[in-house]
This record gives C-alpha cells, structure tokens and sequence, in this order.
C-alpha cells in the first residue's frame, strides 16, 4: 500500500501516518518538516520518473511507502502518476487543502465558478488564454510561466485584470498574498515559493450560485442576427456563423481571431464559447460596436483598431482564424493568417471570383481545404396569414485544416 499525504499548505502529516513507513518520498521541504520513521529510506522528488522505478521494489514486496506531497495531491497532483504506475487500488490518499483552495480562502471567495489551469511543465499559451477570456482563473504556475511570464502576456490585451500572487501558503513566516496589476507583474522577479496565481476581473468575481463548477457553457449558439447591434444588416448571418463556429472550433484555452469583425458577432460567439479573442476592425464604429456587443453579451473580447494583414503583427499566434473581410486584400489576408494558425482558418466570402484565390492560399500554407456555398430561405409572413420563403444572401464558407502532424505544441 501507497500513503499518499497531501501538506505543505499549513496542515502538519497526520500524527501516526509515518509509523512503520520503509520508504519516503517527497520534495525536500516536506522530508525536512516531517519526523522519518529511524531506518526509514527517503528519495527526494526531482524528476518522477526515478523515484516510481525506485518505489516498484517496494511496492513489489508490499513493503510500506509515503509519499508526501502539496496541498491535494488528486488535484493537478502526483496520484494521477501513482496510479497510472501502481493502479488506484493500490493507494491510501489522505488530501490537503489545495494551495487553489487556500488562496482564494484568503481572499474570502469562493472558487466553484473559477477556471483552474496548470502551467506547470505545460504550454503556458493556454493559461494566458483562460486568464484574458475568464473572470475568475487560478492558475497553477511552473519554471517559465509565472506571475511575470502571466503579467507580460497579459499587460497589453486585459490590464484591468488583478493579479494575486500567492507565495509559501500556509507557512506561517514566509506567506505572502500581494495584488498587482499584469504590468507590475511582469516587471517584478519572483521566487520559486509561488504557490498559485488568481487571475481576477473584480468587477466580476462575485457571480450568482451555481449548480455546476468550473467556467459557464452558454445556452446556444448561432444567435440572431437581433442580439447583435450592426450596420445596414453587415453582419454574418446565423446560418453561416452555425457552420462557422462548428469549423473553428473554439474552446477553452484557445485563442480566435476574428479579421474584418464588423459587428463582431462571430468573436463574441467565440468568446461565449470559452476562448480567447483578439477582434480586428479598420473602422473606428466598428470598434464601437463591437465592444458594445461584447459587453451585451458579458464576455471579454481584446478588439484591434486596424487594416489586416498589418494589425495581425504584434498579436499573439491564434488556434484558430475567421476572416470575414478583406476585398482585394483576401488572398494575401488569408495566406498571413494560414501561415499564423496553429489549427483552422474559416473564411466567409460573398464574391465568386475572390474563392480560388483564398482557396489557394490556404492549400499553399499545407491545409487540408473543403467548402462549401450556403444558401438559405427563411420562412416570412405575407398578408393573408400565410408564410413565404425569403431568400438570404449566398456565402462561400471556406476553411483550411492544418494536418495534425505539422500542428507545433497543441496544448489539449
């Protein structure tokens, strides 16, 4: 049998818990705080791998093993690990509290409605995500994405969010719970005691009670064109944003663009759906609007003011791409965008000769390309209380798929 003790949160190991252990495992601070057992081995955890082929012996000759770890270890923790190696069965969890727990109980929040991540020997791009699309997120940090790697990603597309750095929780000389801006984060150096980092939209962390945890899946998709404040009916029709956002594909996590967003509908059904999204429009009402149908909606959406492929320069590389404009300019908008996607680019377009062109551009950058032309007749009323078919527009949707192979770090 495997004990697994979650501490280093404040909770010393539980009186007795250590008796008659042959072998102990665990970081080094969580050895020096614990009383070892006289003869007891002990292997500090560096990489894991070592330390499971080392317990194998043990477990083998069903000679006892604790392994001491951080807050909960079935969260985000190493009995994911032991279990993979051991089998569940065969392991004794006693759980801590979470250091997620734990700096949000500082603050006097509950956390059911946050997002949790872990940057912790993963692609720190996806916490970055989170934290600009999400109100509430904790993100668990590691070697390379920590409050000033988060603060820098952060600073220029959501510099109103609160950072709070929770650093050594639960001892009792060394914790610290600091809020500073993403722009203060990133200009500190920070040690290796950061437990978590509380990524906050204050004006939004106090949400209604909730049934289910984590981030909220809205109710639907492909929302009237009503919901949506627009111009001289520019906006992408729902028929063409259903299959649209069925192509993007927009997740948590991930990062959209929306080129030539217009009113923004497509960006604001993104964000709805739990992903990121950088919003870029050349007209300075467009601008507005968007923001405005962003805030309608209570979703966050990082809008550009400029003319693609020129304002696509300084943003971060995105998952996924819609381009809903770009007259002349398509092709080459395309190309830049497919060059920059890690995953799909969809675009809409209303002109039969502008198709090859886009359709060559995705298919020169390596993607797998398929389409289709979408027309619809919606039911309308006529006098007499019968009903018509009304024609909308013809759009050719295109996308572009690039094959899994070539696809550099997805974080999943």
């Amino acid at each position: 049998m495997i004990t697994v003790v979650g501490t280093g949160t404040g909770a010393p190991v539980p009186e007795g818990v250590l008796a008659g252990a042959e072998l102990v495992v665990g970081g080094r601070r969580h050895l020096d705080a614990a009383r070892l057992p006289e003869g007891a081995e002990r292997i500090v955890l560096g990489p894991l791998a070592p330390a499971l082929d080392a317990m194998e012996e043990y477990v083998a000759e069903e000679r006892r093993v604790v392994v001491l770890a951080s807050g909960d270890p079935g969260f985000f923790g190493i009995v994911r690990a032991l279990a993979d190696r051991f089998g569940a069965r065969r392991l004794d969890v006693l759980p801590g509290v979470s250091s997620v727990a734990a700096a949000f109980a500082r603050l006097g929040l509950t956390w059911d409605d946050a997002v949790v991540v872990s940057a912790h020997g993963r692609d720190p791009r996806t916490a970055v995500h989170v934290c600009r699309a999400h109100p509430k997120v904790a993100v668990l940090t590691g070697p390379g994405a920590g409050p000033a790697e988060l603060g820098a990603a952060l600073a220029g597309t959501v510099p109103g969010r609160v950072l709070v750095v929770a650093s050594a929780l639960g001892d009792p000389g060394r914790e610290r719970v600091e809020r500073v801006t993403p722009a203060e984060a990133a200009a500190r150096e920070w040690g290796a005691a950061v437990s978590v980092v509380l990524c906050l939209d204050e004006a939004r962390v106090l949400g209604p009670a909730r049934t289910l945890a984590g981030a909220a899946r809205p109710a639907g998709w492909a929302l009237p064109e009503e919901d949506f404040a627009h111009r001289d009916s520019m906006i992408t029709k729902f028929e063409v944003r259903a299959l649209a956002l069925a192509r993007l594909g927009p997740r948590i996590g991930d990062l959209v663009w929306d080129v030539g967003s217009g009113s923004g509908s497509v960006a604001v059904e993104c964000a709805r759906l739990g992903a990121a999204v950088s919003a870029v429009e050349k007209t300075e009402d467009g601008v507005a609007r968007i923001r405005a149908n962003a805030g309608a909606h209570g979703v966050d959406v990082h809008v550009v003011r400029g003319t693609a492929p020129d304002a696509l320069r300084e943003l971060d590389d995105p998952d996924a791409v819609f381009v809903g404009g770009g007259g002349r300019e398509l092709a080459g908008i395309v190309a830049v965008c497919a060059r920059r996607a890690r995953r799909t680019v969809v675009v809409a377009m209303a002109a039969l000769d502008r198709v090859p062109a886009a359709r060559a551009a995705l298919t020169d950058a390596g993607f797998d390309c398929d389409g289709v032309l979408l027309q619809s007749s919606r039911l309308a009323p006529l006098p007499g209380d019968v009903t018509r078919l009304a024609a909308t527009n013809p759009v050719f949707l295109l996308w572009g798929v690039r094959p899994l192979a070539h696809r550099e770090g997805v974080a999943l």
